[in-house]
């Protein structure tokens, strides 16, 4: 009996580079970011650069942004079944932060081949880790269900953190979480954010930006223990504080490759502004 095909799919936000995409085999779906009145894909037209969205951000030029529709997915979909595909396995950023999940299901139920469509209840490069835990996991041997649990496992397992510099972005678009008892007054408060259960929460809140990376870098560093672990480091519009904060991690806790380090793209960026630094801890599981 043939080998089942087996495609694994991400969407934009997952901050893989085309190449880490392209290394692994993975699709990934653009979200849309609509800047003043136009609309670019992510990651596919130059103008949703993440240098475009500090600027308008900056320059309080709307901006906005948009799921994938269902229809669009599906064209991807029945694409990778006219390549000979099987089945997919496809990872998308949490459902309780963007719609692009539902998108993604209502896609599935019209598609001519099995796609398991996980909600990874992460955001940004927890989902990037997920689709490569999936692929690695198929290289292996697993069947399609089997590698859709084991990425989602992954992204369960990590430890997403980030610092902005304003809780303004994050405001405006309404994707705050507890964090909006911030609010009322605290807009200069530095605070520390997290995912957790899918949204995004309030950690801890400090006075300067100095303060708020020092803690970031403690919490990065209690998060990977002593069990080995992948790091990344994203920011946006920051790359000199990613680079020191990266510098730091690799050597606090020995590593001999230099931490990843990655600008976010347009749709995050477009939600937590220019300065914001992160960090995903994710086990290797070894």
């Amino acid at each position: 009996m043939p080998e089942r095909r087996v495609a694994v799919v991400t969407d934009s936000t997952s901050t893989l580079t085309h190449d880490e995409a392209a290394a692994h085999g993975i699709v990934v779906i653009p979200l849309q970011v609509i800047i003043g009145a136009t609309s670019y894909d992510e990651g596919v037209d130059e103008g949703a650069s993440p240098e475009m969205v500090a600027a308008a951000l900056k320059s309080f030029t709307p901006v906005t942004t948009s799921r994938p529709s269902p229809a669009g997915m599906l064209e991807v979909y029945a694409d990778l079944a006219a390549q000979g595909y099987d089945e997919i396995v496809t990872f998308h950023l949490s459902s309780r932060m963007s719609g692009t999940f539902e998108s993604a299901l209502m896609a599935s139920r019209d598609a001519t081949i099995p796609v398991h469509v996980v909600d990874t209840q992460q955001v940004g490069p927890a989902v990037g880790y997920a689709a490569i835990a999936a692929v690695r996991a198929l290289e292996g041997g697993a069947s399609a269900e089997k590698a859709g649990k084991i990425g989602l496992e992954r992204a369960l397992s990590s430890t997403s953190l980030f610092y902005v510099d304003t809780l303004e972005y994050l405001r405006r678009g309404g994707r705050v979480g507890s964090a909006a008892a911030f609010f009322g007054g605290a807009l200069a408060v530095k605070p520390l954010l997290r995912i957790e259960n899918g949204s995004i929460e309030s950690f801890e809140k400090v006075r300067t930006a100095g303060k708020a990376l020092a803690r970031l870098e403690d919490l990065a560093a209690e998060a990977a223990g002593e069990d080995p672990v992948e790091l990344t480091v994203a920011h946006l519009a920051s790359p000199d504080r990613a680079e020191q904060l990266a510098n730091k991690l690799a050597a606090r806790l020995g590593l001999q490759a230099p931490v990843r380090t990655v600008e976010l793209g347009a749709v995050l960026g477009a939600h937590v502004g220019p300065g914001m630094v992160a960090v995903c801890v994710m086990p290797t599981g070894a």
